[in-house]
């Protein structure tokens, strides 16, 4: 038996919601998983506060499930943040870069920057940490401000593949206007 597509015959298939007809899906990248370290904090904090009065009180065993009521709580906690973590994402086409940040359960905030309105990328590793796990702040110059990328896995490479994609892009538009005059 084969898996059939689904794709109404003539449309291309999509690779995210919101892609424009002819728009091309280069690659897709979000923030390190150090970004989240305040999600692992609310995961141990809950778990060793209530681990606390058990090993005072020994002779109290209800006291016993204090800590596995804190690793629930913590556990709540931590799957927040994750989800903030998890649905927080940069796509980068041909035409543009979507930030897609999620706010809460239920909110999300997107922004879209054009590749040809760039006017520089630069990126910073904040030192020893940054060097030893591998993130860093990338920041998108344009006319109309700056979208500043906190905590990037890997900013070196994801600066090259931007870098390169609003080269092509401005190549592009560059043929594009020529065709038009």
């Amino acid at each position: 038996m084969s898996a059939k597509n689904t794709q109404p015959k003539g449309k291309p298939q999509l690779d995210f919601i919101g892609q424009r007809e002819g728009e091309e899906l280069l690659f897709v990248f979000r923030r390190h998983i150090i970004a989240m370290r305040k999600g692992f904090y609310m995961l141990v904090i809950p778990l060793v506060i209530t681990a606390i009065p058990p090993l005072i009180w020994q002779y109290q065993l209800e006291l016993f499930l204090l800590p596995v009521a804190g690793f629930a709580l913590g556990l709540i906690l931590f799957s927040y943040h994750l989800i903030m973590w998890y649905f927080t994402i940069y796509i980068v086409t041909n035409q543009r870069i979507r930030q897609v940040t999620q706010r809460g359960f239920f909110g999300k905030d997107v922004i879209e920057l054009r590749l040809s309105k760039v006017q520089n990328i630069s990126y910073n590793i904040p030192g020893f940490s940054g060097e030893l796990f591998k993130f860093g702040t990338i920041v998108i110059q344009t006319f109309v401000g700056d979208l500043v990328i906190h905590k990037v896995e890997h900013p070196d490479e994801i600066y090259n593949k931007l870098q390169d994609a609003v080269n092509n892009a401005v190549e592009n538009q560059g043929e594009h206007e020529e065709v038009i005059e």
